[in-house]
Order: C-alpha cells, then sequence, then structure tokens
C-alpha cells in the first residue's frame, strides 16, 4: 500500500490511547444504553448456533419499516465500513469522491484498481463531477465537514449506469433527517447507514444498505457464508424500532444544543469554525492546530488531525461534540495552551 493510502486509513480510533478523553472518535458514549445492552445478552444465548436466515430477515425487515422500503432493498453489513469495502463488487470504470470525506470508500476502490477522481469542494456542486463516472461517493452529512448537502442537489448526481453511494452514517444524529435518501428508490442509488455512532457499538460492527434488490446482489455477490454474526443482526433489529428511532432523535436535538455551544466557545478562542455544521463533530481551522492538537495530548486530551482528507491540512482538526461535563475540560486545556 503506498504512502498516501497509509495516510487515507488514519482514522480517530488512532488518536484516542486508553486514558485519554476522547475528542477524537465519533461515537456517542463509551458504552451501548442499558435496554440495547439487555437485548445483546439476551441473544448470547444463541451464540452456539449459527446465524439463523430469520433473524437476518427480522433485522431487514426492521430496517425496511424504518424507511419505507421492502426487506429485499436491505443488506445487513458489519458496519458501514464493509460496505466500502464491497464497492468494487459493482466493477465501476470511473468513480468521483467528493472530498473532503471518510476517506475508506476511496481506499477500497484504488486498491482495486479503480481510477478515482477527486472534487475537492465541501459544497455539492453537480457540475463538478466528470460526467463519464459511473460511481459517484458523498457523505450526508459530511465527515468531517459537518456539512449538510440538499436531498435534491443529491438527486442531481443519478445518471443511467451510474451508481450513487451516499454514506448517511451520520444521518440519525440530525433532528428530523431532514435530507436523507434512504427511503428514495432513485434509479443508483445505494445509501449506508450505520448504527456505530448513535448507538456506541463501534466494537459489534453494525449498520445497513439501501438500495434496488439487484445492486445489492452485485454488493454481496463474493460475501462469505453467514456474512453478519447473530449479534450486529440483533443490534439492527432493535436499533430500528420505533421507540429506539424516537430516543435516537431526542438526543440529536439534545447534542444539537451541545454542538452550538462548543462551536460558540472555540469562536472566541480564535477557531474558525466551519459551519453551518449538523453532524456531532465540528471542523475548526487555526494557524497552530498541530501544536494545539499535541499540547491537548500531553494534557490527556484527543481531538482529530485534519491533514488526512484530502483536502484539509495541518491547520484543520476535527473535534466531537460532547457533554458540557467533558467540553468543559476541553476548553480549559485550550485556554492553556492558547
Amino acid at each position: 500500500m503506498s504512502g498516501d493510502l497509509r495516510l487515507l486509513r488514519h482514522h480517530g480510533d488512532l488518536e484516542a490511547a486508553p486514558g485519554l478523553l476522547d475528542f477524537a472518535v465519533n461515537v456517542r458514549g463509551a458504552q451501548p444504553p442499558g435496554w440495547l445492552r439487555e437485548r445483546l445478552v439476551d441473544a448470547l444465548g444463541d451464540l452456539g448456533r449459527y446465524p439463523a436466515r430469520e433473524l437476518d430477515l427480522a433485522a431487514r425487515a426492521a430496517a425496511a419499516r424504518r424507511h419505507g422500503r421492502d426487506a429485499s432493498e436491505v443488506l445487513i453489513l458489519n458496519g458501514v465500513a464493509e460496505g466500502f469495502a464491497l464497492l468494487p463488487q459493482l466493477l465501476p470504470d470511473k468513480a468521483a469522491i467528493i472530498h473532503p470525506s471518510f476517506t475508506e470508500p476511496e481506499v477500497a476502490l484504488r486498491k482495486a484498481g479503480v481510477p478515482v477522481h477527486r472534487v475537492l469542494s465541501d459544497t455539492l456542486r453537480p457540475e463538478l463531477v466528470p460526467e463519464d463516472a459511473d460511481m459517484v461517493v458523498l457523505g450526508n452529512p459530511t465527515n468531517p465537514t459537518s456539512v449538510l448537502h440538499k436531498a435534491d442537489v443529491i438527486a442531481e448526481l443519478t445518471r443511467p449506469g451510474r451508481i450513487l453511494v451516499v454514506d448517511e452514517a451520520f444521518m440519525d444524529a440530525v433532528p428530523g433527517e431532514p435530507e436523507t435518501l434512504a427511503g428514495q428508490q432513485l434509479p443508483g442509488l445505494l445509501v449506508f447507514r450505520s448504527l456505530t455512532k448513535t448507538w456506541a457499538l463501534a466494537g459489534l460492527r453494525a449498520g445497513y444498505a439501501l438500495a434496488e434488490p439487484a445492486i445489492l446482489r452485485e454488493l454481496a455477490a463474493h460475501r462469505p457464508q453467514w456474512p453478519v454474526g447473530s449479534l450486529p443482526l440483533t443490534a439492527v433489529a432493535a436499533c430500528c424500532e420505533p421507540d429506539a428511532v424516537a430516543k435516537a432523535q431526542a438526543d440529536a436535538e439534545l447534542y444539537a444544543t451541545y454542538r452550538a455551544d462548543l462551536a460558540k466557545h472555540l469562536g472566541d478562542l480564535g477557531f474558525t469554525v466551519h459551519e453551518p455544521a449538523v453532524a456531532p463533530f465540528l471542523l475548526v481551522r487555526m494557524p497552530s492546530a498541530k501544536r494545539v492538537r499535541e499540547a491537548l495530548r500531553e494534557r490527556g486530551i484527543a481531538v482529530r488531525r485534519g491533514d488526512t482528507f484530502p483536502g484539509l491540512t495541518e491547520d484543520h482538526l476535527r473535534i466531537t461534540v460532547r457533554p458540557p461535563e467533558d467540553t468543559d475540560r476541553l476548553l480549559a486545556a485550550l485556554r492553556e495552551v492558547l
């Protein structure tokens, strides 16, 4: 793997060493809520069996109901990262990726020999995407910019013979999910949804893809038998239930207030905050950002470096939105450092 690809595979978990107060990883909380842990513990009794077809169907049916789709339009994944790794199975001739954005799609496609065209623009401009790109990949909201693109503008990227991949890993952290395409059945549309962030399931790996059945069959064609374990299937079914969706939305509204407060304080400290922001993280810029990041680490706090995202520099940091008691510690440390 080239040095460039190694840099693209740098993620927030490499910053958040044990013992550090973590503002580098965009996972809400240290562990899943109690009701979800109980569901997972109850499922442990079935670990002696292979994951049942009925369990997969129940998970797909729950996700389908959540988005007003048919179960045949859902594919359960070991986290959205698996979905990105499967993208080469769709055999694109040329992929366009809207950057800055999460880098795993580019890694997977380039490792498979697919030519990748980077579209460097934090505001979605369909005219910048090459017409001959038969795969387009973007995040909504986008990591790390926290930008929410308009659904109708994203839909302009659809073309006959093109796969449009929309990473909605953080959409359930946006109050009301106003620009989601998860329930749309546009030709060639492939939407990825994650449970990892909102429900603190990074160690379990759970997510799903939404698309027309033919696309999902191609995506999954070379997966092994029993590709997803019973615990991720249980998690998907549980987190797509109406009560869970309502709880996620209530938390999204609460964290929106936390984000606004954090943005104001960071601005007061001299950071340029990328706004409008909608996701549970902020992209900030300051000429001394690298020194600030290293000084915070010496004080037991981890934030995410920004220069591993195409289009960003060492002057950028991504900072996760946390509850006030954690944010107060971050701000106190920043005042010392600055």
